[in-house]
């Protein structure tokens, strides 16, 4: 076997190791940058050679509903102004990234107190 065939595998070598160390998100531009700090120019016909593709995470998406939500009757007219507690409630819903899913947080309030009558949490 010739010293270009060898060099030739050291360099998948390198570009296997580097594309594994990355956990298979870098890609071409990624390794050619890496390996040239270390004086190694490279193309990504040797990703290709390698057999290796980057795998980059999806964004999430949002889908939108195919029927409109029913709208509750305002029986409050913005008049929020509340004479005695356990009167008027009120809620939210939000949803809170936690790194790896979506976690829904819904809060009841009083609107008298101003403070949370009830909460959950859940995936």
């Amino acid at each position: 076997m010739s010293s270009n065939c060898t060099e030739r595998e050291e360099l998948k070598a390198k570009v296997i190791d580097i594309h594994a160390k990355s956990r298979c998100s870098a890609g071409s531009r990624t390794i050619s940058a890496q390996l040239k700090v270390e004086g190694v120019f490279v193309g990504r016909f040797l990703m290709k050679e390698a057999g290796i593709v980057s795998k980059q995470a999806r964004k999430h998406k949002y889908k939108a509903s195919g029927q409109s939500a029913l709208i509750a009757a305002n029986e409050l007219k913005r008049e929020l102004k509340v004479k005695q507690p356990n009167q008027v409630w009120c809620g939210d819903i939000t949803f809170i990234w936690a790194g790896t899913r979506w976690l829904y947080l819904a809060v009841v309030l009083d609107l008298y107190a101003r403070r949370v009558v009830g909460w959950s949490m859940s995936t």
